[in-house]
């Protein structure tokens, strides 16, 4: 297989055996970034537990301090006063009926959809099209809720839903490679953190395996969990 020559310029500046700080993978991926745009630097978590059961599930949500640079798309699906205070707040849809009929049709131009508890009924219906395309929302993520206006603020700000998949494996999107080393280094640690947090009960053994950040189109840097781990214990 024919290996282009931006692969190679990075294969001659990374070390994928090696073991990086989290300073150091930041800083190394930032330096190897040698495309057009820019890349968003991505997080992947493998988990000692077993997602086939219930109570090894690894599932919830992270208010990033800085953000993840992309701008989110919000859709509440809620009643009068509710759909209004939706708007105010920054939602870009906010609707009942029409958005359920939008959604009817195929349409799902949209990353989050928050809802209120009396439309779930309805909404609910339309799981099999939603469901599958992670927008579904959730009381245990904050997107089936009454106060629709805070939960449209904290999805602009960063907060983000992550969900152990099948493979034991927990992936994010941590922010833009052109932010300050540092912001990307406490969206990290307010990740694993939260991700320490929810550690199941149930689960037995190493519970962190590995520990990988990585940009779109750059290379896999593996990070020295131990010190990861420790750097948000303190």
């Amino acid at each position: 297989m024919k290996v282009s020559k931006r692969i190679k310029e990075i294969k001659e500046k990374v070390d994928l055996k090696k073991e990086y700080s989290l300073e150091d993978a930041i800083k190394t991926l930032k330096e190897v970034s040698n495309v057009k745009f820019t890349e968003t630097l991505d997080c992947a978590i493998k988990l000692g537990v077993n997602p086939k059961h219930a109570d090894q599930m690894v599932r919830g949500t992270v208010s990033l301090p800085h953000g993840t640079g992309k701008e989110v798309k919000v859709l509440v699906i809620a009643k009068g006063p509710e759909a209004k205070e939706a708007l105010e707040a920054g939602a870009d849809y906010a609707g009942f009926e029409e958005y359920l009929e939008k959604i009817k049709s195929g349409w799902a131009d949209v990353d989050v959809i928050i809802a209120t508890p009396d439309v779930m009924p309805e909404l609910g219906k339309l799981g099999k099209f939603l469901g599958p395309k992670g927008l579904m929302p959730n009381p245990k993520s904050g997107t089936v809720t009454k106060d629709v206006a805070k939960a449209v603020k904290e999805v602009k700000a960063g907060k983000i839903e992550f969900r152990v998949d099948k493979n034991g494996i927990v992936h994010v999107p941590l922010g833009k490679l052109n932010f300050d080393d540092q912001a990307l280094a406490d969206n990290f640690k307010e990740f694993l953190r939260t991700v320490l947090k929810l550690k199941p009960a149930s689960a037995k053994g190493q519970y962190v395996k590995s520990l990988y950040l990585s940009s779109t189109m750059g290379p896999g840097l593996k990070i020295d969990k131990d010190e990861a781990i420790a750097s948000v214990k303190k």
